[in-house]
Order: C-alpha cells, then structure tokens, then sequence
C-alpha cells in the first residue's frame, strides 16, 4: 500500500488535477483508491462532486480526534475520499500538541489494508496540515511548472521535505512532474533543463513522462470530471496514462 502526497509550495502547478487524474486513471487500472483533500479550498473534494458544506465529517476532524477516518470517508464514482473543509485553513491554530505531525498517519492506520493507493492533495502553503501528509506518506510528487516561480517555489518547501525525511525513514521524494508543458517554446525546454538540476541537486529526478499544456484539463476540472472521464482521447489523458504506467513500472 503507497501513500502518496502530491505537493508545492506555488500554486498554480496542476496539483490537484494531479491528485484528481493519478488517482482516477489508477482506480481504472483495478487499484483501491482513497484521496485525501488536505487544502481548505476544497478543489479535490468539489472535483470529486462532493459538496463540502453536507459533509458531516472532514480531514480536519479526522486529524482533530473529532472522528475517525472510517466515519469521515464518503463513496466517490473514482474510488473513495476523505473529505476537506474550510477549517483546514486554521489547523495550525487547533493541532498544538506533542504529537500533533503524526495525526493523519495515526489515524489512516485501521483503514490502510482496504487501500493500493492513498493519494493526498495539499495546500499551496508550509504548516501543520502539509506536515502530517508527509509523515503520513511512503512518497512525494513536486508538480512543477517550466517557470521559475516553480523552481522557487521547490527552494522553499526543500527545508520540510528534508525534515521529513529525517523523521520519517521511509519516506522518499519520488520525483518532480512537470505540468502544463509546451514541448515548441525555448522556455519550457530550457526550464525542463533546469527542473532536473534541481531534482538532482535535492536526491530525486524528474519523471520521465511531462504533462503538455492541455486546454482539456481545464475543462475536465470546470466539469468536476477527470480527464478520462471527459476527455479520454486528448494528450492529457494520454500523459497521465503513462505518468500511472511509469509509477506502476516502478511497483515491486
């Protein structure tokens, strides 16, 4: 069973279509999924067509003691979901105590052998709910745009990751994910360049597979759909599907 944290500290990266898509085309692939929505603006949760304001029990109560996992997680049609909530926004003010960057990992412990994958879908921000994704997960994906925005955005959450890795042994970066990439344009390609000095520089690499700017993506988003559901043919989910095979080449 892999948990897997889909992360970055810039927004704007394709992080949550990420988690949305990997997930997706994985429970088409007969994997058991759980996604995991840890960023209070709740996209993953919306896009999953779950409303966050009927929930009757979120991440943040799961990692509050408010309630279990078992009685926060909601059937989705892409495999199951333990919803997020605007409270996320405060949980650094809520989650004070000695324990307080194991609550997620502790508390996913008596569900984890339903599961192939759980998959968690992060903030844009450094702080406590970041924090537990990590120490709750075997692996991370960086989602970078060929921007240097991108770039600084893996200088700043560097320092937590390393923290992370310290604490948690077996915890790894798997590997930076480019987004929204144009093969044509001078840019991106000398961006891509860059993005896997920085991979090397901070012990991962880059994926081999890049996901092209794809106006489908957006689409499916707006449509609370995946790509596969919405646009299975388009060069999105073409790049997703061999994102899922390369990870799935790397299974023992």
């Amino acid at each position: 069973m892999e948990v897997l944290t889909i992360c970055q500290r810039k927004g704007g990266t394709g992080k949550t279509a990420t988690a949305l898509n990997l997930g997706s085309g994985l429970h088409r692939a007969g994997k058991r999924i759980l996604f995991i929505d840890l960023d209070s603006q709740a996209n993953l949760t919306k896009n999953l067509r779950i409303n966050p304001e009927q929930i009757v029990y979120s991440s943040f109560d799961v990692m509050t003691g408010e309630a279990t996992a078992e009685e926060a997680i909601a059937e989705t049609t892409e495999g199951d979901l333990l919803p997020a909530s605007a409270d996320l926004a405060v949980a650094d003010l809520h989650i004070t105590e000695k324990d307080r960057a194991y609550r997620l990992r502790k508390a996913l412990q008596p569900v984890t052998d339903r599961y192939d994958y759980i998959i968690i879908d992060t903030a844009p921000a450094l702080g406590i709910c970041l924090i537990n994704a990590l120490m709750a997960s075997n692996s991370a994906i960086i989602t970078a745009e060929a921007r240097q925005s991108s770039l600084d955005g893996i200088g700043e959450l560097y320092g937590t990751l390393e923290a992370v890795r310290k604490a948690n042994d077996s915890f790894t970066i798997e590997g930076i994910l480019i987004t929204r990439y144009k093969p044509r344009t001078v840019l991106s390609r000398d961006m891509r360049e860059n993005l896997k000095k920085v991979a090397e520089h901070i012990g991962t690499r880059t994926f081999n597979v890049v996901i092209r700017e794809c106006t489908a993506i957006g689409e499916a988003e707006s449509t609370r759909q995946s790509i596969f559901a919405y646009a299975p043919r388009s060069n999105g989910a073409k790049d997703y599907s061999d994102l899922i095979a390369e990870i799935l080449r790397g299974e023992p």
